[in-house]
């Protein structure tokens, strides 16, 4: 479990657990890691659904 709750870059609404959610992040270089949560959080940046709905990011 991720220790800080990740929010939306665009609102800083908390996402919760079974939340929609997009994570604008550039393809890993690397093949085969295991840490998923861990990658989106250092390497994401994470757009709840309303705001990406009304394009607003």
């Amino acid at each position: 479990m991720l220790s800080d709750k990740p929010k939306c870059t665009v609102c800083d609404k908390e996402i919760k657990e079974d939340d929609v959610v997009f994570v604008k992040m550039r393809y890993p270089k690397r093949k085969g890691f295991t840490e998923i949560k861990a990658y989106l959080k250092n390497e994401g940046k994470f757009i709840c659904e309303d705001c990406f709905s009304n394009k607003s990011y």
